[in-house]
């Protein structure tokens, strides 16, 4: 087995663009809340220098019709799902994970404990991981956010409060103003900064978290090409999740897995995953 690649939530509309889901290992669905969600005000996407910037907010249909439509046509994918799930409070994330529990083909569900485009639920990180485990006997993600100084700190109470791995990281909040009129470009202001320039940031959490707790983390920020994956992979992840990229190159899967077999190949690795944690090493 070589290094799973997965989407960052949000970044892939699987019912849209079916082919580019099946060339993924899993697919990650968008964030889903418990009632429909409309998003924040547009503009909700703009493009900066190195990145982009998206204030969309957990549009969604809500748990009711995701379980309804949504979920049934990605079944007939035939690729192993894993579900995002988001609300605004602890109640939330565990009534949501309820509910997937007797649904089939449901691989794992990711907890999105970081979205910089809605207001935070007032539990922390790992409370809402509590609640959620008590809920539910699937694997368990938690999602963090870049912007926590201690990371590891945080990894390691989501992991006690029953999370199986970590998805590192989420979004940075960033801001983008109009050239003209010098005011900011999205609706809402700032919003959620992805693309080349979290790469670094990314790096650093999943290191950091990679040296703080036992488990598996699916890396993502910023990965446009094997180098970028294999960085990740040496840093400590098990699997990588590609974002920014799939908006520029639906054929990003298919082509980051061949090249992250020959970044490792030119390095003397047979298996990429041989590669996890070497960074980690004095």
């Amino acid at each position: 087995m070589s290094v799973p690649i997965l989407n960052a939530s949000g970044c892939l509309d699987a019912l849209t663009a079916p082919d580019v889901a099946r060339a993924l290992d899993a697919f990650v669905t968008k964030t889903i809340t418990p009632e429909p969600r409309d998003g924040n005000r547009p503009a909700r996407i703009a493009e900066t220098d190195h990145g982009m910037l998206n204030s969309i907010g957990l549009q969604g249909p809500g748990i009711d019709a995701f379980l309804t439509t949504v979920l049934p046509a990605l079944r007939t994918l035939d690729v192993p799902l894993w579900v995002s799930v988001g609300g605004f409070a602890a109640s939330d994330y565990a009534s949501i994970c309820a509910r997937l529990d007797s649904e089939d083909g449901i691989e794992a569900v990711e907890l999105n404990l970081s979205c910089p485009n809605v207001e935070e639920a007032p539990e922390t990180g790992a409370e809402i991981v509590a609640a959620a485990r008590a809920a539910t006997s699937r694997s368990l993600y938690a999602k963090l956010s870049p912007a926590t100084w201690d990371i590891a700190a945080t990894a390691r109470a989501v992991v006690a409060a029953g999370a199986d791995g970590l998805s590192l990281v989420n979004t940075i909040r960033g801001l983008a103003l109009d050239d003209a009129t010098l005011r900011p470009v999205l609706g809402r202001g700032a919003g959620g900064y992805s693309g080349p320039a979290l790469r670094p940031i990314a790096l650093a959490c999943v290191h950091a978290c990679a040296g703080a707790v036992d488990v598996p983390i699916v890396a993502m920020g910023g990965v446009s090409g094997g180098r970028h994956a294999l960085d990740l992979v040496a840093a400590g992840a098990s699997a990588v999740a590609l974002g920014t990229v799939l908006f520029a190159d639906p054929f990003a899967p298919g082509r980051v897995r061949a090249e992250l077999q020959r970044a490792a190949s030119a390095r003397g690795f047979d298996n990429p995953l041989h590669v996890r944690g070497i960074a980690l090493s004095s």
